[in-house]
């Protein structure tokens, strides 16, 4: 389904050229780069856990660029001169559409001016689905990837996508899909097993920034970040000695950092634990809204969420292997 807060990411703009989910209309066969003789075709995606299923649907009918790599924001990302480039070269755009890169909202407008098709990945979840925090009133939150059976849907929307731009690759779009969307499914019963191995009191999550709300809905965790849904927002003396009290309270030993996030925030919650008398330790560093670096095995989507489900396991407790489910999937 189109979500309605795609008119307000995209506004007025997007919904007079591409009807907020009808997208610029294509060439019956495919467009100019669509996989056939005149080469593979020209694609950008936001961010990396959405280039990377990009990457795996397309195969050797497109290449993928993708504007915002490891330790990068996407919160507080401002596109640049050369970012606008290639926008405006695409052939096909595929971004987050829950505002999770809400400065980009005058380039991604000035995209969908042109032929290109701008698609939200998000399109295909339901609303019900949806969280809305209550610092963000009105606003859903965009972090849906930390759930393996909702970032599913976005390949099917990029499948289907692909699909009317490249006809003739729907085959191979087809294949390549299912292929993901089983490796997703076993990713998903890996987490569940894994996180599930964690004593049930000791399952409370508590990172830099409210990021792991799926994530904790999905697999029964009760999930805090000192700073809120965005990184924009900021933390308090106050929010910060509740989850001090949060984590004497139940004993938490172990705490996270984020790759985008400074450990500032963690520090000080760490220091107001000891004053307490409660030892906490950094349980390890999670990807939450960027994955790890390009050609490792974390700057992958599924490598990502199994190095975060496989870490949380480990410091709360729970029994994991040293190398989670690395190399169990093929590729």
């Amino acid at each position: 389904m189109v979500h309605k807060i795609c008119l307000v990411f995209i506004g007025c703009v997007l919904l007079a050229l591409a009807g907020c989910g009808e997208d610029p209309p294509a060439d019956s066969t495919g467009g100019a780069g669509a996989g056939g003789a005149s080469g593979p075709m020209a694609i950008v995606a936001t961010t990396g856990m959405i280039g990377d299923i990009v990457e795996r649907v397309v195969g050797e009918r497109g290449d993928v660029k993708v504007l915002m790599g490891a330790g990068v924001d996407p919160h507080l990302y401002q596109p640049t001169r050369d970012d606008m480039a290639r926008l405006l070269s695409a052939e096909v755009i595929f971004y987050n559409g829950l505002l999770l890169e809400g400065r980009m909202t005058d380039a991604l407008v000035r995209a969908a001016s042109g032929d290109r098709g701008v698609h939200p990945v998000t399109e295909l979840i339901d609303q019900q689905y949806l969280v809305q925090p209550e610092d963000l009133e009105g606003k859903d939150d965009p972090h849906v990837w930390m759930d393996p059976t909702a970032w599913s849907r976005a390949v099917e929307v990029i499948r289907d996508r692909l699909i009317e731009h490249d006809p003739g690759g729907k085959a191979a779009f087809e294949a390549n899909a299912a292929t993901l969307l089983t490796e997703l499914a076993e990713l998903d019963a890996y987490c569940e097993r894994v996180l599930h191995s964690v004593p049930e009191g000791q399952r409370v999550l508590v990172s830099a920034h409210d990021a792991f709300g799926y994530f904790g809905r999905r697999y029964g965790y009760e999930v805090m970040g000192i700073q809120g849904l965005s990184t924009e927002s900021e933390a308090g003396v106050r929010d910060i000695e509740q989850l001090v009290d949060l984590l004497v309270s139940r004993n938490i030993k172990a705490v996270f950092v984020e790759s985008t996030v400074s450990e500032r925030n963690i520090n000080a919650l760490i220091a107001g634990a000891e004053a307490q008398g409660l030892d906490v330790t950094i349980g390890g560093e999670l990807f939450s809204d960027a994955m790890g670096p390009s050609g490792t095995y974390e700057g992958t989507y599924v490598g990502m969420i199994d190095h975060n489900a496989t870490s949380i396991a480990r410091a709360l407790g729970g029994d994991a292997p040293d190398s989670g489910m690395q190399g169990k999937l093929a590729r």
